[in-house]
């Protein structure tokens, strides 16, 4: 499912809302069928818990604790730390290098879905897989694929109940610093992971209702939605045919869906993990282009044959 601070904050119609808590109400309802015992989550970060100064393409977190970003939940997980470890033994037994934090700090990326998904971030146990979606340079959309089959891997053996879960917009550029065009004090932030004080945590939500405003008005010079690329890649997922996003190179998908669209490499993973099953089915889905968020905004549940 995709996540946006904008869900969190004012701006958004309520309408655009109404529509969405709609779709996540189906999705609750799904997870709460199934009583998931685990859940795993792939999910990015926005330069909140990893940093220039260290920026791995993969991380498995041991143990982690929410930012509290965008009004999401502030503190520990329920991290299973024995389960999380051998999951990364196993991810690296399969030959894909992951790195592993004993205290890794997660934000909306990670916490939001949980919250949408069981009312509180720590209502399940859960090991946390950072996928970098946003510090070039990426690797190839093929290893979020690799890791993905690894991570499902591991989870069969186990005799739990497991939700995978995907957080990521589909097509969405939003005003994100890079190091090439950041001044100098969010170069510090981005780079060296300097803390942000409450002034500037509360200067930075401001510049994302307005960047919304202007983009949702048509007056942005923020890179369009692409629905028809979006509606592309869902195909791609309903029909499990994961092998052919090997062929989308990073330059292609920064082109056809934004900077921030990189974000589709947790939904890679996440089917990767489910396919790693044998094949699958998509039972809800939707889609929703929502410039109020920036965002093509998507919700897929899915469960193997």
């Amino acid at each position: 499912m995709s996540h946006s601070p904008l869900l969190n904050l004012p701006g958004p119609s309520q309408d655009l809302l109404d529509d969405i808590e709609g779709a996540i109400v189906e999705a609750r309802r799904f997870v709460d069928d199934y009583d998931p015992e685990l859940v795993v989550v792939f999910s990015p970060d926005h330069y909140n818990g990893f940093f220039y100064k260290l920026m791995p393409p993969f991380c498995i977190g041991t143990g982690a604790n929410g930012v509290g970003d965008y009004g999401t939940h502030a503190g520990p997980l329920d991290v299973p730390q024995q389960l999380a470890t051998e999951c990364a033994k196993a991810v690296l037994d399969a030959g894909v290098d992951v790195a592993v934090s004993a205290c890794m700090d997660v934000d909306h990326g990670t916490v939001q879905p949980l919250e949408k998904l069981f009312g509180v971030a720590t209502a399940r146990p859960v090991i946390p897989i950072f996928v970098n979606a946003i510090g070039a340079p990426l690797g190839p959309l093929h290893r979020c694929r690799a890791l993905g089959t690894a991570v499902g891997s591991y989870l069969s053996t186990l005799d739990k109940r497991v939700l995978v879960l995907g957080s990521g917009g589909l097509s969405h550029s939003p005003p994100v610093p890079t190091p090439a065009r950041a001044p100098s004090p969010v170069l510090e932030r981005i780079v060296h992971g300097q803390p942000m004080t409450p002034e500037q945590r509360q200067a930075r939500q401001a510049a994302v209702i307005d960047a919304a405003k202007s983009f949702a008005s048509g007056d942005s010079d923020l890179q369009p939605l692409n629905p028809v690329w979006d509606q592309r890649f869902l195909e791609i997922i309903d029909g499990g045919w994961l092998a052919e996003l090997d062929q989308w190179s990073n330059s292609f998908v920064t082109h056809e869906g934004g900077s921030s669209a990189q974000e589709i490499r947790t939904w890679v993973a996440a089917f990767g993990a489910l396919a790693s099953a044998g094949p699958y089915e998509t039972v809800g889905r939707y889609y929703k282009p929502a410039p109020e968020l920036i965002a093509g905004f998507a919700i897929r549940t899915a469960i193997p044959k």
